[in-house]
């Protein structure tokens, strides 16, 4: 019988340090004959925003699709190493994809709101997830989301009439209803105006209370704003790691300090 991946948690003790709720370890990803990614071992922080950085192609949102199993779609992929969630691994044969779906929620870099009502948005996913699908549930994930205030008298309209930013935000109103433990987000602000970018932003901040988020972006300023962790990618591989402020100010590594000063390549 299938084990759920929650009741391998591991406690952690109050240190008055940050616990890890998702590590990897020495993780290479190959498509075919392609390795893209190369021997990745990171931690990220439990309530914290971790940012993947790097120039495009370096493998970010490939190591993001890692840690909800997407790549179990693709038959010539191939991964070895570990992903851990809350100490155990998430390619483990005893867990269940679904279970690690359910806990590892996805924003993708454009808004995907299903071709249904805002409330339908919502309630689809508690419903496939036999979990309560009613008003109360659809207004704490569209709160939470900043977004109940701007849609509560319309839950019954299609959500493809909500602009670009509310579509985005409905999207992680749709993914924090199912009461996620991290939160991944892909460029989820690309393809948004600034004051879009900017609530969406608040709301990360906001989220953190609550979630594990791990972000890739390509705005330098963006990661500034809204991670605690920086990770600095190059192809296939983890350059530097570290503070946020750290990583920005003073790195260590050369090429990371070419990269957040523009003068890559």
């Amino acid at each position: 019988m299938m084990e759920s991946l929650a009741d391998h948690q591991v406690s952690v003790k109050n240190t008055g340090q940050t616990s890890t709720k998702l590590s990897v370890q020495h993780l290479n990803l190959s498509f075919g004959n392609k390795q893209v990614l190369k021997n990745i071992s990171v931690e990220f922080p439990e309530k914290q925003v971790t940012a993947l950085i790097g120039p495009s192609g370096c493998g970010k949102s490939t190591l993001l699709r890692c840690f909800n199993r997407m790549h179990d779609l693709y038959p010539d992929c191939k991964i070895e190493g570990k992903v851990l969630l809350d100490g155990k691994d998430i390619y483990s044969n005893e867990v269940e994809v679904t279970d690690i779906r359910r806990r590892v929620g996805m924003v993708f870099q454009k808004a995907n709101p299903f071709p249904k009502s805002i409330y339908d948005n919502i309630s689809y996913g508690l419903k496939i997830n036999n979990l309560p699908a009613n008003r109360e549930t659809a207004q704490k994930a569209l709160e939470e989301a900043f977004l109940w205030d701007e849609v509560k008298d319309d839950l019954n309209k299609p959500a493809t009439r909500l602009s670009g930013g509310q579509q985005q935000r409905l999207c992680i109103a749709r993914t924090v209803a199912l009461r996620p433990e991290v939160i991944l987000m892909d460029e989820p602000c690309s393809a948004l105006d600034p004051i879009s970018t900017l609530k969406i932003e608040e709301l990360i901040h906001q989220l953190k209370e609550q979630y594990t988020i791990i972000i890739v972006t390509h705005n330098m300023q963006q990661a500034q704003r809204v991670a605690d962790k920086t990770v600095f990618m190059y192809l296939g591989e983890i350059m530097e790691e570290g503070d946020t402020k750290q990583i920005f100010k003073n790195p260590k590594n050369e090429m990371t300090q070419n990269y957040i000063g523009g003068h890559f390549g």
